[in-house]
């Protein structure tokens, strides 16, 4: 064939197409029958300037933009953690290969020797790698069956340390080269990964980074048109913060709870609701049924709570207000959490973030199952 009729060939062909696209939006306009499935919006889009993948087998859910990235764990698909390929811990892993100065860690647990592998190779490389953990969950847990990694990390010349501290460091935040921070609900552990329900956050920004003491004043930014607040506890009454954006709500307030035990922040929501917002939640199922457990009160409230359909945990500790303010982090929504252990919270305002989070809550709340009413004993 001659470049004379090939390219003709590939003009008549293009036409073809448009003139079938042509009639098929004529059709999809008409009669609303989408019979070529390239017009169909799905539920909560997403502006074009991020990329979604929902949850498929062996494959995380993603969102991602120029300055933020958002993944959640999805346990019922991605829950081998020899094949970690589609995971979140190929996702830290693909972090760490790229640091190019500095990796500097505030995390609770950690049994993923994938991921030590690849940070003693940063290492190796001249990456400044330090670590800050918990003792009792941390360094103490290294020697149980299936542990020695942070073993692995001393031994290759890593600093390690732990808090010393009878109440928990819980906190779970990354920095990598001082620019981009990596935080979430997620423990970097096999259960953390592949067994429960998690969620990881993003941030690339050279104005976060790691200060302590914790100076409240000084931890917002606003990054790309987005205000960001960091929190930490214990110093900066992290809860009260949170039930101020609660009492805020004007229209909606999603959570997502592995331990809610604190009164004032689910009476918060109980009020919200009585004025008319749409409050909606799941707790996690086993520590629902404790007696400090607040599902109660948002129950005999009649505000649609579930308990979560997870065999394992459904761990994520996560707020959704007015559908574009995302509260997550560290922090159980309790007392201890709040007054006596490390913890950290990032609240972000951006409705782009925050539909990703609504998708997932409704992911997760569609797999748990209503209370039984038999068990709760309304006042």
């Amino acid at each position: 064939m001659s470049p004379r009729t090939r390219k003709s060939t590939r003009t008549t062909v293009t036409l073809i197409l448009l003139v079938i696209i042509v009639i098929a939006g004529i059709a999809y306009v008409t009669t609303g029958n989408d019979f070529l499935g390239i017009f169909t919006v799905t539920d909560a889009p997403l502006p074009p300037t991020s990329t979604y993948s929902p949850t498929a087998p062996g494959m995380i859910t993603r969102g991602t933009a120029d300055w933020w990235e958002v993944y959640f764990t999805d346990p019922l698909t991605v829950n081998d953690p020899e094949n970690y390929a589609n995971s979140i811990e190929q996702v830290l892993i693909d972090k760490v290969n790229a640091a190019r100065t500095s990796i500097h860690i505030v995390s609770f647990e950690f049994d993923l020797t994938p991921v030590a592998e690849a940070l003693i190779a940063a290492h190796q490389r001249g990456v400044d790698v330090r670590w800050v953990t918990d003792d009792e969950h941390g360094l103490e847990a290294d020697s149980e069956p299936d542990g020695g990694q942070f073993a692995l990390l001393t031994g290759a010349g890593i600093e390690v340390r732990s808090d010393d501290r009878s109440a928990l460091m819980h906190d779970k935040f990354w920095i990598f080269d001082g620019e981009t921070v990596w935080t979430g609900s997620t423990n970097i552990t096999v259960n953390g990964i592949f067994k429960q329900n998690n969620n990881v956050i993003v941030v690339h920004s050279t104005q976060f980074g790691p200060t302590s003491p914790s100076t409240v004043d000084q931890q917002s930014a606003i990054v790309d048109g987005t205000p960001i607040h960091v929190l930490f506890s214990a110093e900066d009454g992290v809860v009260d913060r949170i039930i101020a954006f609660v009492q805020g709500a004007q229209t909606s307030v999603r959570f997502l709870a592995f331990s809610f035990t604190d009164y004032p922040l689910a009476d918060a929501m109980r009020q919200r609701a009585a004025a008319g917002v749409d409050v909606a939640g799941v707790f996690e199922k086993v520590g629902s049924e404790t007696e400090s457990a607040e599902l109660r009160t948002l129950f005999c409230a009649q505000i649609p709570v579930r308990q979560d359909g997870n065999g394992s945990f459904m761990h994520d500790k996560l707020i959704i207000v007015d559908n574009h303010i995302v509260i997550t982090g560290s922090l159980n929504f309790s007392s201890s959490a709040d007054e006596d252990n490390d913890e950290n919270v990032i609240i972000i305002d951006n409705a782009e973030i925050a539909a990703l989070y609504v998708q997932e809550f409704e992911h997760v709340y569609a797999q748990g199952s209503d209370p039984d009413p038999a068990e709760i004993v309304c006042p």
